[in-house]
């Protein structure tokens, strides 16, 4: 968050700074006076967190010096807080409050704490108790931008009402022995805190029915069944995920977050680059039924980003099989063996169906409790188990919170999307 330049009761000017001044009215101002500004803060060195355990606490007290000429009369430590982060016990002399997401911004929390005391030059300080954070359960990439300043932040756009903290005052302490940070250190710093958890991101595939010459609706899905969310890199999106169409069949409209890459195969956004824990979102498509072909199957699944955190792979990738009246039918030969998922039957004779199951099969069965694959181990003393849930994996029902985006943008880190699902069209009858 910017600061504002420091207001004129910020600095206390010294005796030497007025003899500059007066010095410099004389036109003989010595060089110092002209190379080293009246304040300057800068924070010190803050190591990361890492191999963070969820429900842990992160004890955080950064050190910053004014490497300026003149003393401060008050200064400003701020922390942004990204979603899988909480804080416990906020100082009285701290405000807090939320900040909405935005299209390429996800919402965060921010603490201020205001210092109403002297900050002398070369003078390394430090709050004399740290902030204590939390990891929360769905904390995996997150993130802490510190700041100081001279001047209270203004909230940004959609900030709730702050509030102040209930704590104990908190003051700044001198760290003796401390060399402050050199000249023209940053007053901002962003500490990564990177947690031991789990993600699952698994799609559902569906069932189209109906005859030949019939416009009818397919509808896939995608879920984050968490527990954690995902902040991809900046300028990277955690997920996207591909449709191919089964031969036979042509999209007569496509969902808005869908793109075109080639034949009857589609590269689809999460409408945000991060996914949230329990987001799910819905793929709408109108497909018309141009002919039945033996063998035909189309596919959904989950694009090639790096997924270190999701352990189930067996719901990556699920089918879309066709059943044309007059036709051959080709929803039998069980199991796709790449965890395959589908729904029930459609309605009507036009109709098609939409993925009301977790994980399952595609011979004839559905399932419709929810529940995707497990996985079990632990890694730094967390368990990585991989359990669905309702709130977000493929047995929940309508679309989830993500933002949208023009289709478009949401697809446009999709590089070479087309040769992969145009291949996996071509390559249907032979799985």
């Amino acid at each position: 968050m910017p600061f504002s330049s420091p207001g004129p009761r910020a600095v206390r000017q010294t005796a030497g700074a007025f003899g500059a001044v007066a010095l410099i009215a004389l036109c003989a101002a010595p060089a110092v006076a002209a190379d080293v500004p009246a304040t300057a803060l800068a924070l010190g060195t803050i190591a990361p967190f890492d191999k963070v355990k969820p429900g842990s606490e992160l004890p955080l007290s950064p050190t910053f010096a004014d490497t300026g000429t003149a003393t401060l009369d008050k200064v400003w430590l701020s922390y942004s807080l990204t979603h899988g982060l909480g804080r416990t016990a906020v100082p009285s002399n701290c405000l807090s409050y939320a900040v909405g997401s935005t299209d390429e911004e996800p919402g965060h929390t921010q603490v201020v704490c205001e210092f109403d005391q002297p900050v002398r030059p070369g003078v390394v300080y430090a709050p004399e108790r740290p902030l204590a954070l939390k990891a929360l359960d769905r904390a995996l990439y997150e993130h802490v931008q510190v700041a100081v300043g001279s001047s209270a932040p203004a909230p940004d756009d959609g900030a709730s009402t702050p509030a102040h903290g209930t704590a104990a005052v908190v003051k700044l302490v001198e760290r003796t022995g401390e060399t402050a940070p050199p000249a023209g250190a940053a007053s901002s710093t962003d500490v990564a805190v990177n947690a031991v958890n789990t993600a699952d991101f698994q799609v559902g595939g569906a069932r189209l029915k109906g005859k030949a010459g019939d416009t009818v609706t397919l509808r896939v899905r995608f879920a984050n069944a968490g527990p954690a969310w995902v902040l991809p890199q900046p300028g990277q999106r955690a997920a996207h995920v591909l449709v191919t169409l089964p031969e036979g069949t042509s999209a007569v409209r496509t969902d808005a977050l869908c793109e075109n890459t080639g034949a009857e195969s589609y590269a689809c956004g999460t409408g945000a680059p991060w996914v949230n824990e329990h987001e799910s979102r819905t793929y709408t498509f109108k497909v018309k039924l141009d002919k039945a072909v033996p063998g035909a199957r189309g596919y959904v699944e989950i694009g090639p980003e790096t997924r270190p955190f999701d352990h189930v792979g067996k719901n990556d990738t699920a089918r879309v099989t066709l059943s044309v009246t007059g036709g051959t039918d080709t929803t039998g030969g069980g199991s796709t063996g790449d965890g395959g998922s589908k729904g029930g039957d459609g309605t009507g004779g036009t109709g098609s169906t939409t993925p009301t199951g977790g994980t399952g099969t595609d011979g004839g069965t559905t399932t419709t409790g929810g529940t995707t694959g497990t996985t079990s181990g632990t890694t730094g003393g967390l368990s990585t188990g991989g359990s669905g849930t309702t709130g977000g994996s493929l047995a929940s029902t309508g679309a989830g919170p993500a933002l949208p985006l023009a289709g478009a943008a949401a697809v446009a880190v999709v590089v070479g999307a087309g040769a992969v699902v145009a291949a996996r069209r071509r390559g249907g009858r032979r799985d």
